[in-house]
């Protein structure tokens, strides 16, 4: 995309990122005067026919979530070929971003775990199970309000992420035993990822430390994690 260019009634102001999934720009929303974020998908990702369809029957139920813990998605279009979702433009920095400088205090942990498990369960009870849950999909503003982001696009990217060898860990340290195993996966999946941002945002580190994906994969099915007791001193055994 060109910045300054237009596409539906969207005119895009920058490049915000880029990533496996596609690229996010920055627009405005010339009908109701208003920023947005704009995804466009990766072509690989919609390919498959049937895996396109799955994205937006999920994209749409995932637009109908209302919920202060979850990023509003807006309108689901496709225009000369590309495929976008418009969604709020929210400003702030990832979790991700924000364990980096180091462990959270357990106060600010657990509040963001329990936003995050409010947005959570609000998608659970309307059937839609987010599958990366993971800290560079939590959204933290300025005031510590948590946004959880992309929910209905992780599916597109579940199948092929499991073929893949010798790659850099990347989102697969947060998996579930069931989802590393390609099995179908339910709500319990998001709980046991959304275990793992705990366990990071407490400890500063993932619990589970293999370097490549597939020695991520054994540690997940097979090993127990170190208690938070073990990497991180004063931690309540309560948590």
């Amino acid at each position: 995309m060109i910045i300054g260019s237009t596409i539906s009634h969207y005119k895009i102001v920058e490049k915000l990122g880029e990533g496996g999934m596609g690229v996010v720009y920055k627009a405005e929303d010339t009908k109701l005067e208003r920023t947005v974020a704009l995804k466009f998908l990766a072509q690989h990702l919609l390919d498959d026919d049937e895996a396109k369809e799955r994205f937006l029957r999920e994209a749409k139920a995932a637009a109908a979530l209302h919920h202060s813990n979850v990023c509003p998605v807006y309108e689901i279009d496709e225009v000369d070929g590309k495929t976008f979702l418009a969604m709020a433009f929210l400003q702030g920095e990832t979790l991700e971003d924000r364990i980096a400088k180091g462990p959270l205090s357990l106060k600010d942990a657990l509040d963001i775990g329990r936003q995050v498990a409010d947005g959570l369960e609000a998608a659970h009870e309307a059937g839609i199970v987010h599958r990366d849950i993971k800290p560079a999909n939590v959204l933290i503003d300025p005031k510590g309000h948590a946004t959880i982001m992309d929910f209905g696009l992780a599916r597109l990217t579940e199948a092929s992420r499991l073929t893949k060898v010798d790659t850099a860990m990347g989102t697969v340290a947060y998996m579930s035993p069931e989802q590393a195993q390609g099995m179908e996966v339910d709500h319990r999946s998001d709980i046991w990822s959304l275990g793992c941002v705990l366990y990071e945002m407490v400890s500063g580190q993932r619990p589970f430390l293999g370097q490549y994906d597939q020695a991520l994969l054994y540690e997940i099915v097979h090993e127990e994690v170190a208690p938070l007791t073990s990497v991180r001193a004063g931690v309540p055994m309560e948590l």
